[in-house]
């Protein structure tokens, strides 16, 4: 049974990855996830917010971003409480590519280019086999325009790009009104791979603190189906590797994934959740259930429940949509 599978031009034995998460902080861990068969692992962000504060006071940086209320600069996290600062996370970086054997995807978070240029560069050599480039941005200004977003990701992955030669993948959210067309920019700009979909996590409105707290809810099998219809929409379209990051808990989610057309799964909550032995179980039943079923490959399955190899592909747009609702029995 060949489980292999090749994205963002790196070869990989099997399509289980698991994401950006607490989880590779420990070099133990990223062992761990090896011995239990991961494909590739993808390290824990570097924030910007982290590289800036190696040139500018953190407390000058925050108050700027923050319209100079009080209460909102207690809402970014100080120094200490990040995970490690730039320099450090580039000797875990290099510590972790020594440990393993599998391919260590280095992952950047931020808003505009910054210092992400030089940084991009240090990970390269530090050792990192890819980068993964996580613009977690929230357009609130009602003067930027929906095409002024689009563009600043555009900016981002084409100066990175001019800077590595490590294969580069843009990590997105599914809040862009046309998204096959960004996609395809994306694509023609140079990514490598698309990491669908991003988790805004929402804040929390404490009404007795008067207070607006960071909350964390992780993701459950149902998310999976935003990113994997879009997989599926784009499969054939794009020259990019999809990568589906939101909901993979299961062996289905995990087919379904591959068979709408993603070259890999990333998995986190159901790892947190439970135990990092997950990945074994995943990669166990996924070769279950291919044997039962007579593939060979999961290049074979590949695309094979895509948008263009379906036989109904409004299946994918407005169709369903009017199917659900008019089958729904009270």
């Amino acid at each position: 049974m060949d489980l292999s599978t090749t994205y963002m031009g790196l070869k990989l034995r099997n399509p289980i990855v698991p994401s950006a998460s607490p989880l590779s902080r420990s070099i133990d861990s990223i062992r761990h996830m090896e011995d239990m068969g991961a494909g590739a692992v993808v390290m824990y962000s570097l924030f910007e917010e982290q590289i800036v504060h190696e040139s500018l006071a953190l407390d000058h940086f925050i108050s700027y971003g923050s319209n100079s209320y009080a209460e909102a600069l207690s809402y970014f996290p100080t120094a200490h409480e990040f995970n490690l600062g730039p320099n450090e996370y580039l000797e875990h970086l290099f510590r972790a590519k020594q440990a393993v054997n599998i391919p260590i995807i280095a992952s950047l978070n931020g808003v505009s280019l910054g210092g992400w240029i030089d940084y991009a560069r240090l990970m390269e050599q530090a050792g990192a086999d890819g980068l993964e480039l996580n613009l977690y941005f929230l357009a609130t200004n009602p003067e930027m325009s929906a095409q002024a977003v689009e563009q600043d990701y555009v900016d981002v992955l084409k100066a990175v790009k001019a800077t590595v030669r490590i294969p580069v993948a843009m990590k997105l959210s599914p809040f862009f009104s046309a998204f096959p067309n960004f996609a395809r920019r994306l694509d023609e700009a140079g990514a490598n791979a698309l990491v669908m979909f991003n988790r805004f996590y929402q804040p929390e409105l404490d009404v007795e603190a008067l207070e607006v707290v960071p909350h964390i809810v992780l993701s459950t099998p149902d998310e999976s189906r935003v990113p994997i219809r879009w997989a599926a929409i784009l499969y054939g379209r794009i020259k990019a590797s999809m990568a589906i990051t939101s909901g993979i808990h299961t062996p289905e989610n995990v087919l379904q994934a591959i068979m709408a057309g993603a070259d890999v799964t990333n998995v986190c909550s159901l790892l947190l959740k439970s135990s990092i032995a997950k990945i074994d179980w995943l990669l166990k039943s996924v070769t279950w259930w291919m044997e039962e079923h007579e593939y060979e490959s999961i290049e074979q399955m590949k695309g094979s429940l895509s948008q263009r190899s379906v036989a109904e592909p409004g299946a994918f747009e407005r169709a369903n949509y009017m199917k659900a609702l008019t089958n729904y029995k009270v």
